[in-house]
């Protein structure tokens, strides 16, 4: 009885540390436990612990003697378990550390029943219908308790590496696979269909439309804001609800954005289903109902939403900079003004998009959709598409302007509205080409790139600014500045680039003079090859590593095809960053600086220097 006393003992040792509940699942399913064994002392205990009066309890009481015995003989069992145990091997001890977590706990409780008669009789010749258990000499022992917790002793599995009956393996994928180009299908009302294969499960697929806020009448102003949140709600064929529902049924993810020169409406989803995706997405576009409370909802989120814009200086200056520099459609607001929001409603956004969304301002793109397959499905439901000539873009002239909101001196800070009114925020910007003129296009994404910066509080490492322009010579040199970064926006053809920064008031006349002695210094040649270099590369990784998502893919073709009527190859744009030099940088900086300036302040402005001292720093 002894040889037998290590195991029992471990398994006495082991049920003691179980959760209590799953002890009493074990010792209520026991029927009969066995004199003698851990089982019915352990049962025994339980039943007298939760024994209350007025119950009948399994067992009778045990008197005081008998207590005192079976005190003594767990006294003498403890002793003995501790001598066992001193004699395992370590690691036998690592298996005990992994019995204490609660999944295998949880394990060892449901399988203890099973383990009843098998430690009763852990002496006896053991029993097995396996093969692999005959084929082991008779001396060996049984599995035993860690087996069964651990698997140490199971039976052995096939390797992985072994092939499987009656499954074939797909043929694997080359190391190199090359890009299925890019097809575009123009239909007889003048609507283009764009798509590229990829070997992706998932598909995007977005309606582009060159319709944006510079296309507003004063009487449309924020028609495109509104209809950017209006974007899949109800429509003539069905519900919001439904819309939503049938989405949800196929794990699609929609989105809508406006932005002054285009509008998009795009949906992503597994491939199995573009029927489905298309007909959602062209029926959300073309079949709006633009019910009463739907519009009145959105409309009450936009006040919402424009009183947030004070919370964001910098959006709130870019905003700024586009009224104060341009005059003609680009001066018109992204954000509808507070005064157009009780003009807004469904009959003027009906009249407004049957002004400008026609065919011919349309492109339908798609990545990852075999062509064939997409012609099928959207040639049916958007043939019928009014064929109107395409309208000629709004003229815009730049003519630069100053800005400026003063929001208070002393405000006591205490939410993130009140520090961005006791700071000064200021943006200095100048025109340059748009994407016409695509290399002086290219050279001020590079120069953006090159200037960088950042905020004060950037945690660093790659791609945070830590070794851009900017960062070093300003964020780096004086703590006052607390955000100095290089912003552009770029039209098909014009745009703007400049510096936004944020600082105390009282060092914001300074903070300005470096932001501009920057922009000089870089024109007249003070940027080295070695800047010039690391921001080429980040040029091209950021574009790169942008085109790996399906939705800007699909968006790139839809956006490139209403600017240039194709796309145009990424090597192309890759071969012109390569090809840029130190020269080309200093040009470029030098040209635009020489235009107007255009410069906007927001938050404590009495210490932001007149338009024309700042002007003069450039001269």
């Amino acid at each position: 009885m002894n040889s037998s006393l290590p195991f029992e003992s471990l398994f006495s040792f082991v049920s003691e540390s179980l959760h209590e509940r799953d002890l009493a699942v074990i010792l209520r399913r026991e029927e009969q436990p066995i004199e003698g064994t851990p089982f019915y002392f352990e049962r025994r205990r339980f039943v007298e612990k939760s024994h209350r009066p007025g119950e009948i309890s399994l067992f009778s009481l045990p008197r005081r003697r008998e207590k005192e015995e079976r005190k003594k003989e767990k006294r003498e069992k403890d002793e003995t378990v501790r001598h066992h145990l001193s004699s395992l091997q370590c690691f036998c001890f690592d298996c005990l550390i992994k019995v204490s977590t609660v999944a295998m706990y949880r394990t060892a409780a449901s399988r203890a029943r099973a383990l009843k008669g098998s430690l009763s009789r852990s002496l006896r010749p053991a029993r097995y219908a396996s093969s692999s258990a005959v084929a082991t000499s008779s001396s060996s022992s049984s599995p035993g308790f860690f087996s069964w917790l651990t698997g140490g002793s199971s039976s052995s599995l096939n390797s992985l590496d072994m092939p499987l009956q009656g499954v074939s393996l797909p043929p694997p994928l080359a190391d190199l696979v090359e890009p299925s180009k890019l097809k575009i299908t123009t239909l007889p009302n003048g609507l283009k269909i764009a798509s590229e294969m990829s070997p992706n499960p998932a598909a995007s697929i977005g309606l582009y439309v060159d319709c944006g806020s510079i296309y507003e009448a004063p009487y449309f102003h924020g028609a495109t804001h509104l209809l950017e949140r209006m974007a899949f709600k109800s429509t003539r064929n069905r519900s919001h609800l439904r819309l939503v529902r049938e989405i949800e049924a196929i794990g699609g993810n929609t989105s809508a954005s406006a932005s002054r020169e285009q509008m998009s409406y795009t949906i992503d989803a597994l491939k199995t289903y573009v029927p489905e995706m298309v007909e959602v997405l062209i029926d959300s576009v073309r079949n709006p109902a633009f019910l009463d409370w739907e519009v009145n909802e959105e409309l009450r989120k936009m006040k919402l939403e424009i009183a947030e814009l004070a919370k964001n200086p910098m959006g709130l200056l870019m905003e700024a900079v586009h009224s104060a520099g341009y005059s003609g459609a680009l001066a018109n607001p992204l954000y509808a003004p507070e005064s157009a929001l009780d003009r807004l409603n469904g009959e003027l956004l009906e009249e407004f998009m049957a002004e400008n969304f026609t065919a011919a301002r349309m492109v339908l793109a798609a990545s990852g959709v075999e062509h064939e397959e997409l012609l099928k499905v959207v040639e049916p439901l958007t043939s019928d598409l009014p064929n109107v000539p395409r309208q000629a873009e709004p003229k815009s002239q730049y003519t630069g302007g100053d800005f400026r909101q003063h929001t208070g001196g002393e405000v006591i800070m205490t939410d993130l509205l009140s520090l961005n009114k006791c700071a000064t925020h200021f943006a200095l910007a100048f025109e340059v080409p748009g994407w016409n003129n695509e290399k002086e296009a290219v050279i001020a994404t590079v120069l953006q790139m090159l200037m960088g910066g950042g905020g004060s509080f950037s945690a660093g490492g790659p791609g945070k600014g830590m070794h851009s322009w900017l960062y070093l010579r300003i964020l780096n040199e004086y703590q006052q500045v607390q955000s100095c970064t290089a912003f552009s926006s770029i039209f098909n053809n014009t745009g703007l680039f400049g510096i936004y920064g944020c600082s105390s008031p009282e060092f914001a006349a300074k903070a300005i003079e470096l932001a501009a002695k920057e922009m000089k210094d870089v024109a007249g040649g003070k940027v080295n090859q070695k800047h010039l270099d690391r921001a080429k590369a980040a040029t091209k990784s950021a574009v790169l590593m942008n085109l790996e998502s399906r939705m800007i893919a699909a968006e790139d073709i839809g956006r490139q095809i209403l600017t240039y009527g194709e796309r145009k190859p990424v090597e192309q744009f890759l071969k012109t960053v390569d090809g840029l030099t130190l020269k080309d940088i200093t040009d470029f900086t030098s040209k635009i600086i020489s235009k107007p300036l255009t410069m906007g302040s927001f938050g404590d402005v009495l210490s932001v220097p007149s338009y024309d001292t700042i002007s003069s720093k450039f001269s």
